[in-house]
């Protein structure tokens, strides 16, 4: 039978671990490609010609391979749904085939957008349409295990799966928010201008890089603890700040090079997070209040160690309303997402 290679499974909407283990070393394969193309956009781009460049080898390779799996674990299981391509999902790949589609629409627009427009530079290939679209389709394609560990619970290789497809999302929607991640920011770093009131310190660039490294650190807390926070809603994941902030933070350094002093800062955010973990296990006993604790906790010690790290590379040049300001927004912004994103307690 077409299922036999199912047999691990307990239903016949249930991937093995074995297929979750495999979906995500080719997610890892398609993010790899991702993080070698904004590579080359931030470092070669003046030798990148059209379309068809190595970069894009690797990324669509990764991409061809977690297609294949994911339509191939459908296509299986065709004996007990004839009509695989709309019934034969297992849980938690649905999504991902539409991710696959939604790929192959922003990969063929990226390849006309290549050829006639060019190649993009800075920002212009973080807000192309036909990259919005490809960033999309990757978090949809390389969450599919995560989805899969949700659904049908687990420890071991399944959790393992679930862990690394956790990180791998937030790598995906890197591409998407790296002009604006706080691991990239050198603004804590770089002189401050004061506020005079005049139209000279309003206008002063190195106020505005201010704000915008502020600004990286909301929207970096976003990208990290909205999908921390589902992971603890589902369960108690040991390690799921962790994997996520080493995610993020390894995309940012590889596309810049391992930049000084952010490897460090980035270093110290990782310990940050471990102990947030650490913490979180130990601490959180009451389900009412488990994601508000994790959601004000992990961002506060995240971006202290990142801190930390900044200012022992190079010294902090905020003033110390803003360094210590980061921390406390922050957590008291990841605390009402908590509330928000927690269950509601039924009445008595």
């Amino acid at each position: 039978m077409a299922v036999s290679a199912t047999s691990e499974s307990t239903t016949l909407n249930t991937t093995t671990p074995r297929e979750d283990a495999i979906a995500v070393i080719f997610g890892a394969c398609l993010i790899a490609g991702a993080m070698a193309d904004g590579w080359a956009h931030v470092n070669i781009v003046d030798t990148l010609e059209g379309f068809f460049t190595p970069w894009h080898g690797l990324l669509y390779a990764g991409f061809t391979a977690s297609a294949a799996w994911i339509f191939w674990l459908a296509y299986q299981r065709r004996d007990a749904s004839p009509i695989w391509w709309r019934d034969g999902w297992p849980a938690g790949y649905r999504l991902g085939a539409l991710g696959v589609l939604l790929f192959l629409v922003g990969g063929l627009a990226d390849m006309m957008w290549h050829e006639l427009l060019g190649v993009e530079v800075g920002l212009e290939a973080t807000f192309s349409p036909s990259h919005i679209v490809l960033g999309v389709g990757a978090v949809l394609i390389v969450t599919s295990p995560l989805r899969s560990w949700w659904a049908s619970g687990g420890d071991g290789r399944r959790a393992a799966s679930g862990l690394a497809s956790l990180a791998l999302g937030p790598m995906a929607a890197t591409i998407l928010l790296i002009h604006s991640s706080a691991f990239e920011t050198r603004a804590p770093v770089t002189r401050y201008v004061e506020d005079t009131g005049q139209a000279s310190g309003l206008d002063a660039p190195e106020r505005l890089y201010a704000i915008t490294g502020v600004g990286s650190y909301v929207v970096t807390t976003l990208l990290v603890l909205i999908p921390v926070l589902l992971a603890y809603r589902s369960t108690r994941t040991a390690g799921a700040t962790t994997a996520v902030v080493a995610g993020v933070a390894l995309f940012n350094m590889v596309v810049y090079e391992f930049p000084t002093p952010q490897v460090l800062g980035a270093l110290l955010a990782l310990v940050g997070a471990a102990v947030a973990d650490a913490t979180l296990l130990r601490l959180v006993r009451v389900d009412r209040w488990r994601l508000p604790v994790i959601g004000a906790l992990a961002p506060a010690l995240v971006w202290s160690g990142h801190l930390l790290g900044l200012h022992l590379a190079e010294g902090l040049r905020w003033p110390p309303e803003m360094w210590t300001g980061v921390p406390v927004l922050t957590a008291l912004l990841g605390a009402l997402l908590g509330v928000l994103a927690a269950r509601p307690v039924p009445s008595s």
